[in-house]
């Protein structure tokens, strides 16, 4: 059976193959630096190993792969001109190394080359592909706009916040499986039903992602934990801290959630005191149990091959322990 890691290793080199620097160098440079910079490949590798559950090659999948890799890292450059953000993944964000154009018209360039991918596959996979690939398009852009509203808004509900990690980050996450069930030529149910475990495990991965930001070991996080406290970021630790402080706590977490004090330190402590005092903690914790557990019966029920559905399983298991 292959192992997440020969997925990975096989979309690399895959990868690596289709990274030809061509003219204008500088529409095509920033775009094989920022694929070049790593991140863990999860949504490539979901692709591939949901085509070959169904029972078909993962070549067959590489394109839709690539799509999907190509995708997600446009949106990394746009995010980052959005938050003005010097550095990915320990390197100079695309605008800071080149310069604003440039980085807004690689990466409309980039958007553009993810849909010419599809091109290499059947008349009716290139539709379902393409039209999956819109909608899902569509609400990354929705899930971040909702993003930036919620940084002004003072009436951001929990489910307000659920929406939008859904869209911002879970739908790609469902999409990347779905696209190797359309490669595969799955029924329709089967192509919804794998979306929908994908769905369910991205909640959960942005859920644990907002908690290790808190509550991550600073050595293995890869970013400075605390990072969405100093940022006043409304997540579901402070949404639930809100709804369970007492009257007291909750002014005093409204109050540093308006604050930029220039010890860091001290409102990231205090914040996460009052994170834990509240059961904010626990209550993220549990929510992140819950909707793996919703992906995994919904995985458990799938009619796919029992060496994928295991790896799948594997992956879903691996949130609930990583610590970066």
């Amino acid at each position: 059976m292959s192992d997440v890691s020969f997925y990975r290793e096989e979309f690399l080199n895959y990868l690596e193959s289709k990274m030809l620097i061509k003219e204008p160098e500088n529409l095509y440079a920033p775009i094989s630096y920022i694929l070049k910079l790593g991140g863990k490949r999860l949504r490539p590798v979901l692709v591939l190993l949901s085509t070959e559950a169904f029972g078909v090659s993962y070549k067959k999948a590489l394109d839709a792969a690539l799509a999907i890799e190509v995708f997600h890292n446009f949106s990394l450059v746009h995010d980052d001109i959005m938050d003005d953000a010097p550095l990915r993944r320990g390197q100079k964000t695309v605008h800071e190394k080149w310069d604003l154009n440039t980085g807004i018209l690689s990466g409309d360039a980039m958007l553009i080359k993810a849909y010419q991918l599809f091109e290499n596959y059947s008349v009716h996979q290139f539709k379902d592909l393409a039209k999956l690939f819109s909608r899902t398009a569509i609400e990354v852009c929705e899930g971040q706009q909702y993003d930036i509203d919620f940084e002004t808004r003072e009436d951001v509900s929990i489910q307000d916040y659920l929406k939008m990690i859904e869209y911002k980050t879970a739908v790609l996450v469902g999409a990347s499986l779905e696209m190797g069930a359309i490669v595969a030529e799955a029924s329709s149910q089967l192509q919804k039903e794998v979306y929908e475990y994908g769905r369910l495990i991205g909640i959960a991965f942005q859920l644990q992602d907002d908690y290790l930001d808190a509550f991550g070991n600073p050595e293995n996080f890869g970013k400075r934990v605390g990072g969405d406290i100093i940022e006043n970021k409304k997540t579901f630790l402070y949404l639930k801290a809100l709804e369970h402080s007492s009257e007291e706590d909750a002014d005093q977490l409204r109050h540093l959630y308006t604050i930029f004090p220039s010890d860091a330190e001290q409102k990231i402590e205090t914040v996460k005191h009052l994170f834990e005092t509240s059961g904010a903690a626990k209550s993220t914790q549990d929510e992140i149990f819950n909707y793996t557990q919703q992906a995994f019966e919904i995985l458990e029920n799938l009619a796919i091959k029992e060496e994928q559905k295991k790896l799948l399983k594997e992956l879903g298991e691996s949130l609930l322990t990583r610590t970066i």
